[in-house]
């Protein structure tokens, strides 16, 4: 059975960073595409960064510059560095993978940014 399992979050204050890491199991050979979105509260999900294998990663123009998806296929892992946090990133962040047309979602870790 799959399971994605998110860490990383928590509180911090505006312009503050975090890792957030996701760990894929229950598959024998590496996703084809692994990502993170994230739900604000009153407010539907939303693609944050995404990796493709093979592929340039594409991030939601509120975050380029200051977030980075980054992917370890040996370990089924991928990570979402932030830096220069603010309130707006406020939300639950859920990892994505997928293969070749299977996708699954973790249970999502919370990040609030706040003074």
């Amino acid at each position: 059975q799959v399971q994605l399992v998110e860490s990383g979050g928590g509180l911090v204050q505006p312009g503050e960073s975090l890792r957030l890491s996701c760990t894929a199991s229950g598959r024998t050979f590496s996703p084809s595409a692994m990502g993170w979105y994230r739900q604000a509260p009153g407010r539907q999900r939303e693609l944050v960064a995404h990796s493709t294998t093979g592929f340039t990663p594409t991030y939601a123009d509120s975050v380029k510059g200051r977030f980075t998806i980054s992917r370890d296929n040996a370990k089924n892992t991928v990570y979402l560095q932030m830096i220069s946090l603010k309130p707006e990133d406020t939300a639950v962040y859920y990892c994505n993978a997928d293969w070749y047309g299977m996708a699954y979602w973790g249970k999502g870790t919370l990040v609030a940014v706040s003074s």
